[in-house]
């Protein structure tokens, strides 16, 4: 690192270490000239050598590896997301994803959902378990309350239900569509090796031939957006925007919002919503 190069990491780490409370830590003895804890004393709690932590400070020694950086995240009791800003200015890149399995979502997300009435709405994991839904998606698409838990699966839902495949405008492509979508989920939040996929892909592989040929084919799609075409038995035949939405701080959950696609869409999708709630 040059001289002239800003050294934003040894920066930010002597921001956090002069923040910290030593008394917190039981170092409460001595006289102390600056403050927060000393260099030699976030060393001891990351379990690195002090002369290697002043280098960091000090933006000399290059490039500290990922296990160096989460000893001293952990040292300096960094939240999540501060851990985070650590890794970009270390490493350029954001920490491996540590994937965890979801059980729900806060209400504040139903909330979300459920302040659009006219626009069908889920909240999914990585492995594409439905976690939350307004009544939009509940009339139009699947109303997931009805199922058992384990059935609020998109992938399931697609390769064994009739009923949902009958709704597919081309069911075909929607299926290699959510393989390569699911794929990309599974490795962007840390699972690709997880059991829970493992055996989600060794369960839908034995009940359907076509999924078991998609997940050879090793596609990968992103899901940002696109048109979805509904085969509705009541509302009839709707095109609908699709846009897909990450949730901050919560890399194994996404967003799924669903518009018509078109002014004549907007208005059968309307009546029938109103309908339906009749």
């Amino acid at each position: 690192m040059s001289d002239r190069t800003p050294n934003q990491l040894g920066t930010y780490l002597r921001d956090r270490r002069t923040r910290m409370d030593p008394a917190s830590f039981g170092l409460v003895g001595g006289r102390r000239r600056t403050p927060g804890l000393r260099r030699e004393e976030v060393a001891a709690r990351a379990n690195i050598s002090p002369t290697w932590y002043t280098w960091l400070e000090q933006g000399r020694g290059g490039a500290p590896s990922a296990d160096v950086l989460d000893r001293i995240a952990k040292g300096l009791m960094l939240t999540e997301p501060e851990r985070e800003h650590l890794y970009m200015l270390g490493l350029g890149h954001p920490p491996e994803v540590r994937y965890q399995p979801v059980e729900g979502i806060t209400p504040r997300l139903q909330r979300i959902l459920d302040a659009m009435p006219l626009s069908p709405a889920i909240i999914k994991t990585a492995t594409w378990d439905v976690l939350g839904w307004n009544r939009a998606a509940a009339a139009l698409l699947t109303d997931y309350s009805k199922l058992p838990r384990a059935q609020r699966n998109i992938l399931r839902l697609i390769f064994s239900s009739d009923r949902v495949r009958d709704k597919q405008g081309d069911w075909e492509s929607v299926a290699r569509f959510v393989v390569g979508a699911f794929r990309a989920d599974v490795a962007r939040a840390g699972a690709s090796g997880s059991a829970e996929v493992t055996a989600l892909v060794d369960e839908l592989s034995r009940a359907s031939a076509e999924f078991a040929a998609l997940w050879q084919d090793n596609d990968v799609v992103a899901h940002g957006e696109g048109v979805k075409c509904i085969r509705h038995p009541e509302a009839g035949t709707l095109d609908l925007e699709f846009s897909s939405f990450a949730i901050e701080g919560r890399p194994e959950l996404g967003m799924i919002i669903y518009n018509p696609a078109s002014p004549a869409d907007a208005e059968r999708l309307r009546k029938f919503l109103e309908a339906s709630a009749a």
